[in-house]
């Protein structure tokens, strides 16, 4: 029987750092299943779940503030490794006997660490390191209890171990990519101390997965609601594998999608899937429905009615349809706190099939639930995906309607699509799409004075988008080559009729959003 991941499960106890999604990606990449949770889970619900490891993450409070976040002081007599982050290392520390304070010097940034202690948690790792600081307070006294494992010039105590217990801290982040040997850190907290294997692997995944999604669907039918982006796309490839002729997908043609979409749609799951797939051409009702609309949340309120309205329509010819199939993501349950351990109940209603209410009848089905963004792109790549539609930029729910700025014509829809087409090929051609998170181009809905010819114009504007960004929470401006924006811009105006001038977007998220609308 294939291994379960969950045999090596690690906890992240999360106290509010910004970096917790980025620490369960980091153990992710070590092949060690993980996941975050509550911080103030009790000792005895750990203890069922039977982690390996327990990570306390970083947050933004002083643990020697009132009301300050806690864990369950119990976790530290479980005899589970325990690795604390920040806030996390100086918790463990006070609730073991230290003393946290203010430091006389905050550090944020990079920081010199010297490593006194060779092996164990910084086995292979240089005595002289760079490490990412941040943080104000500081462990000034371990009582004998701890032993200082590494230092920077201004915190001596920048890394500990527990002399009895399995307890580890670091003051620093290792999680972030300006600490380089912060994923070898993690390594050995992993496989040296927790004593992890490696289980968590895609194949392994896979194949636990169809067997899982065998088991619940049995003879019935399972919709698939396919948008034609990545998520979708590996949800709709998944069940292909597990349940084969029981998959019916369902593609709504709203009419606001990228060139050559639906064709695209089509011979992935048709030709090469050989998939149900059910295409519906909704583009007159979905214009119509936007005919003389400008503001861009009544555009998205319209495209969410009209969405649900088509794919309820079109499930009632279903026949033994008794699930639904939606790409949620593990970044999706944990902001919404739908693992049972997390801070909320409800999860979230904006997912790859538009939201589809509970009243279609449908039991829900989320078999990407527990996979992070690049992990689902692994997965695509197993089950056979095209790596076209793998590696395919996020694309919103709405599609061009809110990169359509102003009135939703087929006009201007075409001249957007257009334009979009010729920023995508470029970017492909020169190697940067691969090195974009997301990239497009907006119409705005303005007008400028142009010469063509011996003429003058009076004729419209494309903005061009492209941004490097890790999660999305945070994104700044990709610097594309000056020629690169000289050859798409000259291509877009000599080709796209109506367009006589291109801009380049140069704002980073926050301020801005990375869409426009």
């Amino acid at each position: 029987m294939t291994p379960s991941p969950d045999t090596e499960r690690i906890l992240i106890l999360d106290f509010g750092s910004q970096y917790g999604q980025l620490i369960a990606r980091r153990v992710r990449e070590q092949n060690v299943f993980c996941q975050i949770v509550r911080h103030d889970l009790p000792a005895a619900r750990i203890a069922a779940l039977n982690p390996r490891g327990l990570i306390l993450s970083g947050g933004p409070a002083s643990v020697y503030e009132p009301g300050a976040p806690r864990c369950d002081p119990a976790i530290f007599d479980l005899g589970i490794p325990v690795l604390g982050i920040c806030y996390g290392m100086q918790l463990a520390c006070q609730t073991l006997g230290g003393e946290v304070r203010p430091g006389r010097s905050r550090e944020f940034g990079r920081a010199h660490l010297h490593v006194h202690e060779p092996g164990g948690l910084f086995a292979g790792v240089p005595r002289e390191t760079i490490v990412w600081m941040s943080h104000g307070d500081q462990v000034q006294s371990v009582d004998g209890e701890f032993v200082p494992l590494a230092g920077t010039d201004t915190c001596p105590v920048a890394a500990v171990r527990h002399r009895a217990r399995p307890v580890f801290g670091l003051q620093f982040h290792p999680e972030v990519s300006h600490t380089p040997d912060g994923c070898r850190i993690l390594r050995n907290f992993l496989y040296e101390i927790c004593g992890c294997r490696g289980l968590w692997q895609m194949q392994t995944f896979v194949d636990r997965t169809v067997t899982e999604l065998r088991q619940r669907i049995g003879p019935h039918r399972v919709i698939c609601g396919l948008s034609g982006g990545v998520d979708s796309s590996v949800v709709a490839a998944l069940l292909l594998r597990a349940v084969g002729p029981q998959v019916a997908c369902i593609f709504v043609d709203n009419g606001l999608l990228r060139e050559n979409e639906s064709a695209t749609v089509q011979a992935t799951f048709r030709d090469h899937f050989h998939a149900d797939l059910r295409v519906v051409d909704a583009r007159d009702r979905f214009l119509s429905a936007l005919a003389g609309v400008s503001d861009p949340q009544e555009k998205r309120r319209i495209i969410g009615h009209v969405f649900i309205d088509v794919f309820k329509d079109e499930a009632r010819h279903i026949e033994q349809a008794r699930f639904l199939a939606q790409g949620t993501l593990y970044p999706d349950v944990i902001e919404s706190g739908a693992t049972g351990d997390g801070p909320a109940a409800t999860i979230k209603t904006h997912h790859n099939v538009g939201g589809l209410p509970k009243e279609l009848g449908f039991e829900l089905i989320e078999p990407l639930k527990d996979l992070f963004k690049d992990e689902v792109r692994r997965l695509g790549l197993e089950l056979g995906l095209p790596e076209e539609v793998v590696w395919r930029h996020p694309f919103p729910g709405p599609g061009l309607a809110v990169r359509c700025l102003g009135p939703v014509t087929p006009q201007r829809l075409q001249t957007l699509r257009h334009a979009d087409a010729i920023l995508l090929d470029e970017l492909k051609k020169a190697g940067w799409y691969r090195q974009t998170a997301q990239a497009f181009a907006v119409l705005l809905p303005v007008q400028s004075v142009g010469v063509m010819g011996d003429g003058r114009t009076y004729e419209n504007v494309i903005a061009l988008r492209a941004v490097q960004t890790e999660d999305f929470m945070t994104a700044d401006w990709s610097h594309l080559p000056y020629d690169l924006l000289a050859q798409i811009s000259t291509r877009i105006i000599n080709e796209v009729a109506g367009v006589n001038r291109v801009v380049y977007d140069i704002s980073s998220k926050p301020p801005a959003t990375i869409e426009w609308e």
